[in-house]
């Protein structure tokens, strides 16, 4: 089936971590994702607190985009970002960790975050799927599961090594059996990559071309034999 143009929107967090980003660009965010009736904003940590609209959820990021600063300092972060009004946070992993094959401290690092985000409040977990190998991508989806997180992310969007893939998202959703949600982000420009994405498994999508993607769905191409709902 083809999914509609308001489904899809609700699978979104309408993103942007510019470095440049202003807050009249914020402000600009904040109308057209209302306006396109997406599920989040994201915007980073130091643009909030911000106003938004009645069912608009705001969502942040935290050791962006390296995912190398110290845990405290992740979790201090994160906490920050929570009182400051987000209602999602998404984290980097140490990918090197990842790469080492230490998912003890995958794990770790992650918990300290989870533990100043409360209950109520979504912890997504980026790891940077271009950059590990199959192996590694498991284990940190496993950690992730471990140490409470609500979703596995693939991508920070500012990784020389790419953004999602079908093929990491089908994995991640793979070993996550649907006990945590998936965000794809990073390199999904159309809505054929965005429906890919979903039927892959995606049940969350970071974009920052939102509207370009939906005006896709008037695409043949843009057209899926079946979606789950956004869930998460």
């Amino acid at each position: 089936m083809t999914l509609s143009r308001e489904a899809l929107a609700r699978y979104v967090d309408h993103t942007l971590l510019k470095p440049e980003a202003t807050a009249s660009d914020v402000e600009a965010l904040i109308a057209e994702g209302a306006d396109l009736g997406v599920f989040s904003v994201c915007v980073s940590p130091s643009m909030l607190p911000l106003t938004v609209p009645e069912g608009l959820a705001i969502a942040t990021v935290c050791g962006f985009p390296s995912g190398k600063h110290h845990s405290d300092i992740k979790a201090a972060e994160a906490a920050r970002s929570i009182a400051d009004g987000a209602d999602e946070v998404d984290m980097v992993i140490n990918i090197a960790a990842a790469l080492d094959g230490d998912f003890d401290a995958v794990e770790a690092d992650i918990a300290a975050v989870r533990a100043e985000v409360p209950a109520g409040k979504i912890l997504k977990v980026i790891i940077e799927s271009a950059a590990l190998t199959d192996e590694a991508i498991v284990g940190a989806c496993k950690a992730s599961e471990a140490a409470g997180a609500d979703f596995v992310k693939t991508s920070t969007g500012f990784h020389p090594a790419g953004g999602a893939s079908e093929h990491a998202v089908a994995l991640m959703a793979k070993t996550v059996g649907g006990r945590l949600g998936i965000k794809a982000s990073g390199a999904v420009r159309t809505a054929k990559d965005a429906l890919a994405m979903i039927d892959a498994g995606a049940t969350r999508l970071g974009l920052s071309g939102t509207r370009a993607v939906l005006d896709g769905l008037d695409s043949p191409e843009a057209s899926i034999d079946d979606a789950p709902g956004a869930g998460y």
